[in-house]
């Protein structure tokens, strides 16, 4: 009776936790209209299949979507799901692809591939090796997430500092923390009010799942390492390590107990909500963030709307030391990884395949990039596409162009040509090129590049070749790790969290004494191996990417 119950209640759990969770149909015809179910576990909000980009998707392939996301967190998502032992027709896991195959809970794609996947096989070509799953299961179960033909074409970089300060200094060389830190002191020190409110030197945000973003990830990039979740590899060996044992990553953080002792730190970085922070940095107050440019755009909105461009940001390549290279610009190459499945309970697995295999068309990358012919772009009198002035400031501008439009909103999760991707007639298929970037810098940002002898922000950044040339790994984040590799990673990560806040919060003549114990404590829990489980990991990809 007990089991009974709880097999009912997981269940139940398992419809709950999804909007608009709703009966399964039985199977369709492959050829007439269809809606298939769509769980993202990326999404924390309903989107409806409803703008017009949507509605041309629905017009062109029959097929609407109706998307489900978890209300309550990833971690329960899945499980509960697989608890259930029903599923969505399509199935976005993330980094938990891996539990899914295991139940038998979505299914291969290879021979769909070879039947039904001409679109797929070009939009991936040699690289969708990457897709499989591992030597000892080499199946395709998941297609999409993050452009097969990328390049960076701009960076927010490792540290962002205002306009206004570099300016103030006569454009100084702000290559190090010390450089960094002197022209933020020096800043305070001369203007301790901005706008009638105090001068803020550092802002972070770190609240919940942004402290990867903004106290774990520029750890790493100071030391010279590229964004590979909470790993660093060694590219001339391949050996993973968990970041935070690694001899340098303390430069950062010591610098930050430095930074909070004299009072260049905002107090309130490890307590501060969102809103609070984002309403600091609009207000023009925090001279320095070292948060990439997604994630504070409404509140650089506002300083532009409120003629306050100088108080928004120049992007710089700061490190801890001249010795290390900025890693912004790394060539990850196509790391394959997350993707979207389809599933064992997936009412039309062929028209399901079909519609992803559409989606990897060169007529739906130009439709979910673009929007729709003479209403979003037009073609010029040189046969290519081109976009208004208007159509540029409402997508530069308005936080709901893509909820409005639904230009852009529906090319993540599912397989991407790229930003470096072009089409039959040599047109780019992203609307971003190096020209829109250029076109599109402010006033401010095109004095101060000019300043730095450069045109764009990229170009203050060691090339890809500079780095090395193409990471041989791509990037661990985009993996899904072994689940008790998994289980220590999750462990360390809410330890760490807590003990980096103690360390940059601490006197600094305890810093040393913190951070060893800190390692010592990692290393109890398992971390060392779980390095050494990754890095065989990492070798099982690069052979399997490379097996014919």
């Amino acid at each position: 009776m007990n089991l009974l119950f709880k097999t009912l209640t997981a269940a139940l759990c398992a419809c709950m936790i999804f909007t608009g969770c709703s009966k399964r149909e039985k199977a369709v015809p492959s050829d007439g209209p269809v809606t298939l179910t769509f769980f993202t576990s990326d999404s924390n909000e309903d989107m409806p299949f409803t703008d017009p980009v949507a509605l041309e998707i629905q017009k062109r392939t029959g097929v609407t979507l109706q998307v489900e996301h978890p209300v309550a967190g990833d971690a329960q998502a899945v499980p509960l799901m697989l608890a259930g032992g029903e599923y969505p027709d399509l199935i976005y896991a993330k980094g938990e692809l891996t539990k899914l195959i295991d139940a038998g809970a979505v299914v291969p794609l290879d021979s769909y591939i070879e039947k039904y996947g001409g679109n797929m096989k070009r939009l991936y070509g040699d690289q969708i090796v990457k897709l499989r799953n591992s030597l000892d299961d080499p199946h395709i179960y998941s297609v999409g997430t993050y452009g097969v033909n990328q390049q960076i074409l701009e960076t927010s970089g490792t540290m962002q500092i205002q306009h206004a300060v570099l300016k103030e200094f006569g454009y100084p060389k702000i290559e190090t923390l010390d450089d960094y830190e002197h022209a933020i002191r020096a800043y305070m020190k001369k203007y301790p009010e901005i706008n009638g409110q105090k001068t803020i030197g550092l802002s972070l945000l770190i609240d919940t799942w942004q402290w990867y973003i903004d106290l774990s990830n520029p750890g790493n990039y100071v030391i010279g390492y590229p964004d590979d979740g909470q790993w660093i590899v060694d590219q001339k060996t391949l050996r993973a390590q968990y970041k935070f044992l690694h001899p340098e990553m303390h430069r950062w953080y010591k610098w930050l107990n430095k930074m909070n002792a004299e009072g260049l730190l905002d107090p309130e970085s490890f307590t501060q909500k969102e809103d609070v922070w984002q309403s600091k940095i609009a207000a023009g107050r925090v001279l320095g963030i070292t948060y990439p440019l997604w994630g504070y755009q409404d509140a650089r909105r506002a300083l532009i709307q409120n003629d306050m461009t100088e108080r928004t940001y120049a992007y710089l390549p700061v490190t801890a030391g001249r010795q290390f290279r900025d890693p912004s610009r790394r060539d990850y190459g196509y790391s394959g990884g997350w993707g979207i499945a389809i599933s064992s309970s997936c009412k039309d697995p062929v028209r399901a395949f079909k519609f992803l295999d559409w989606m990897c068309s060169e007529e739906a990358q130009i439709l979910v990039n673009w929007g729709i012919k003479d209403v979003n772009y037009y073609i010029d009198a040189d046969g290519k596409r081109a976009r208004t002035e208007e159509e540029i400031k409402a997508a530069e501008t308005d936080p709901d162009y893509a909820g409005k439009t639904g230009v852009g909103r529906w090319v993540y999760p599912f397989p991407e040509m790229g930003n470096a991707a072009v089409d039959s007639n040599g047109e780019f298929i992203n609307v971003v090129t190096p020209e829109i970037i250029a076109d599109n810098y402010l006033p401010v940002e095109r004095e101060t590049l000019a300043a730095y002898g450069a045109k764009m922000w990229i170009d203050l950044f060691p090339t890809p070749e500079e780095l090395g040339g193409r990471s041989k790994h791509g990037q661990i984040w985009q993996y899904t790790l072994p689940a008790d590799v998994n289980e220590k990673l999750a462990a360390a990560d809410e330890y760490v969290k807590t003990a980096l806040s103690q360390l940059v919060l601490g006197s600094p003549s305890d810093f040393d004494k913190n951070w060893t114990a800190m390692q010592t404590a990692l290393r109890k829990m398992g971390l060392e191996e779980a390095g050494d489980a990754l890095t065989n990991l990492i070798a099982m990809k690069i052979k399997l990417w490379n097996e014919k």
